[in-house]
């Protein structure tokens, strides 16, 4: 790509890290790890498929909660000699891999319980409206762990969402075994299994949807591109903006690039200070790398299309 121009490059020096989860991450696999055990164990002898399938699915929540933490530690590591951003991306990568072990989960969960309906058998209510019930403590006290950082790390919100989740469904667990107590209706059971599946995927597929865009470097929803040219064009001495790429680093993390064009040579770093300043605190864009060109005419870059 022939440039005959000066250029400048700069990088916000300040970046959002994300917060420390450790404990929640902690606590929230041996609950849910125990909880697990209590659901296979009580599903068996109360014959329920509602509590197995449930056990199926916080199975996986757990798997996703072993990945995020993990993902989460290893984007906090220091970029290496290789690895120039680090392991930033893990969590991108942990997060799809947590939405496609949910979307396994559901088709395991519906088959078993269209598998019943042909099929009903009779469930022991008691044992199982007493472990739903534990269900809803144990879930709710793992998603109130994750709630406050819910809005910044789509990480985070996951596991919040699942655990939010897992304590409605438990609640309807709870339900369906009173009806079926007072009513003796024998399909209730694995109807609430499919309700069960139905609730996972609709929480699951903006989770798949989200972390597929990221893995795909589009730019991060919440972040309008328009606005971000715009305010780059419109920075003084810019004669006009192109190449502007807008990606997400990590699940908290946000870049951009962007060539800018000036009338001729000079000092530009109140420019490019201001736009790091602004960009970051305006948008959200905490690593900003601008380049200066002088001579636009030289740059053999097409503008992107919007689609």
């Amino acid at each position: 790509m022939p440039h005959d121009h000066s250029s400048h490059e700069t990088h916000s020096g300040h970046s959002h890290a994300p917060a420390n989860f450790g404990r929640a991450f902690a606590i929230g696999i041996v609950l849910n790890t125990g909880f697990i055990a209590a659901e296979i164990v009580y599903g068996l002898l109360a014959n329920s498929i509602a509590l197995l399938a449930d056990a199926g699915h916080n199975a996986s929540d757990v798997l996703g909660l072993v990945l995020a933490w993990a993902a989460a530690w290893a984007s906090k590591r220091k970029p290496t000699w290789d690895y120039t951003y680090g392991y930033r991306r893990s969590s991108i990568i942990a997060s799809l891999l947590n939405a496609v072990a949910l979307l396994v989960a559901v088709g395991i969960i519906a088959g078993e319980a269209v598998s019943r309906l042909r099929n009903p058998t009779p469930v022991e209510t008691g044992i199982v409206m007493a472990v739903a019930a534990a269900g809803i403590a144990v879930n709710g006290v793992t998603a109130w762990l994750f709630a406050r950082g819910r809005k910044d790390d789509i990480n985070i919100r996951g596991a919040y969402l699942h655990m939010a989740a897992d304590a409605a469904v438990s609640a309807g667990v709870v339900l369906a075994a009173l009806l079926k107590r007072f009513t003796g209706w024998l399909w209730v059971d694995p109807l609430v299994s499919i309700v069960v599946a139905v609730v996972i995927l609709l929480g699951t597929w903006g989770l798949l949807r989200e972390s597929v865009r990221l893995t795909l470097d589009a730019v991060p929803e919440g972040i309008d591109r328009a606005k971000v040219e715009a305010y780059l064009h419109g920075l003084p001495g810019v004669e006009s903006v192109h190449d502007v790429h807008i990606w997400s680093m990590s699940t908290t993390e946000v870049a951009l690039t962007a060539h800018v064009c000036v009338p001729g040579p000079g000092p530009h770093d109140v420019l490019l200070a201001r736009a790091a300043h602004d960009l970051e605190h305006q948008y959200g864009i905490a690593h900003p790398t601008i380049q200066i060109e002088v001579d636009a005419a030289a740059c053999e870059l097409e503008p992107a299309e919007r689609v």
